[in-house]
């Protein structure tokens, strides 16, 4: 992949760590890494941090498509948590599988190493 957009991404982005790695050609990944003020009370990754990974990524890869202008929204989302996060980086790799002239849908994997922790897919929608 094509290395377009490379960085952090929002304020927000930054301040939960995630890193865009690439984002070209309706795909994107993005890094976080494991800290404890992403905790739950279990001790465990909070889901809400773990979503805004996923969607960070859904629409770094969404964006790529019209050169990194932000022109898409998310619309809706269904994410599945498959398994906790004790410690360590996650990565999340998200690509556009329809792209049409109002909405777009886009998928997204989570891994901690060889290990899936969520699987999503979102609609976004142009404004």
């Amino acid at each position: 992949m094509k290395q377009e957009q490379v960085g952090s991404s929002s304020a927000f982005g930054r301040l939960l760590g995630l890193e865009v790695v690439a984002a070209a050609e309706g795909r994107a990944e993005v890094h976080m890494v494991m800290h404890d003020g992403l905790r739950n009370v279990q001790g465990k990754l909070h889901g809400g941090a773990l979503f805004s990974l996923i969607d960070t990524a859904m629409g770094q890869a969404s964006h790529s498509l019209s050169g990194g202008v932000p022109e898409c929204v998310t619309l809706e989302s269904k994410i599945n948590y498959i398994r906790p996060v004790s410690d360590g980086m996650l990565v999340c790799r998200a690509w556009v599988l329809h792209a049409g002239r109002r909405t777009q849908v886009v998928e997204a994997e989570t891994h901690q190493g060889d290990k899936l922790v969520a699987k999503a897919q979102a609609t976004f929608a142009r404004v």
